[in-house]
């Protein structure tokens, strides 16, 4: 009975867990560059005299990575906006100072400079965070290089100031964030791919398919009705074995 209970227990736990998944990503099917949240279901093995129990339906599962797939790259113009091609990632300086990828390319430049991503993260360079001279214009080149013509500059020549930290993910084991960053799995950094290109002006959208999130949605629900149901017939059992232990004989 125990082991009943645990297991229903658990299964309730993995469904509202899987439910948050999906819930994040239908919140995120527009926001620029995103990887949908991939819940990874592990089935639990409950032994003990001399029977081997297994769960019929998954009962353990964390969101441990993201669907890697590309999204859909539009075309906007901007000087600033960069897609990624290929798998390659953007480095960012995450909120803990350490390095961490992106693929959200719509670029802007702060009051005091700095190059950061549209959810804030500061873009990295060469050598750290990328700082902007006050420039009249900006382009990003293919290959990451930024180039400025500075304010004042009659004759209008670009000059390039740094390069884009392009890296690549390919045999390296790396899992997204709560705050949708690609990180080394570990700690540690990835190299910068100098064969990595962009495209510019323009955006990699979002990888969320809304119809399968809602496909997901509904399953894991029923699912979750399933493992209530468990957990119910578990507790009638327990009381019904508790009254009959109480009849006087």
């Amino acid at each position: 009975m125990d082991k009943l209970v645990y297991t229903a227990a658990t299964a309730l736990r993995a469904h509202m867990s899987s439910q948050a998944a999906i819930a994040n990503n239908m919140a995120n099917v527009s926001t620029t560059g995103f990887r949908a949240d991939r819940v990874v279901f592990d089935r639990i093995e409950l032994k003990g005299g001399g029977a081997q129990i297994e769960a019929r339906a998954p009962t353990s599962e964390e969101v441990t990575d993201a669907d890697r797939s590309p999204g859909v790259i539009s075309r906007t113009g901007r000087a600033l906006d960069v897609a990624m091609a290929g798998d390659a990632w953007m480095a960012v300086q995450a909120s803990d100072g350490s390095e961490a990828y992106t693929r959200r390319g719509d670029l802007t430049i702060a009051p005091s400079g700095v190059l950061q991503t549209g959810d804030g993260f500061l873009v990295m360079g060469q050598s750290g965070p990328i700082t902007l001279p006050p420039a009249s214009s900006v382009t990003i080149g293919g290959d990451g290089t930024i180039s400025i013509v500075a304010q004042g500059d009659a004759t209008g020549t670009p000059q390039i100031v740094d390069r884009l930290k392009l890296a690549s993910t390919k045999g390296t084991d790396t899992v997204k964030g709560l705050d949708n960053l690609l990180r080394v799995r570990g700690g540690g950094t990835l190299p910068a791919d100098l064969d990595a290109k962009v495209e510019g002006g323009a955006l990699e959208g979002s990888n969320v398919n809304m119809t399968q999130a809602l496909i997901d949605m509904i399953e894991n629900q029923r699912a979750y009705e399933v493992s209530a149901n468990m957990m119910k017939s578990a507790k009638d059992m327990d009381e019904s074995g508790a009254s009959l232990m109480r009849l006087p004989s």
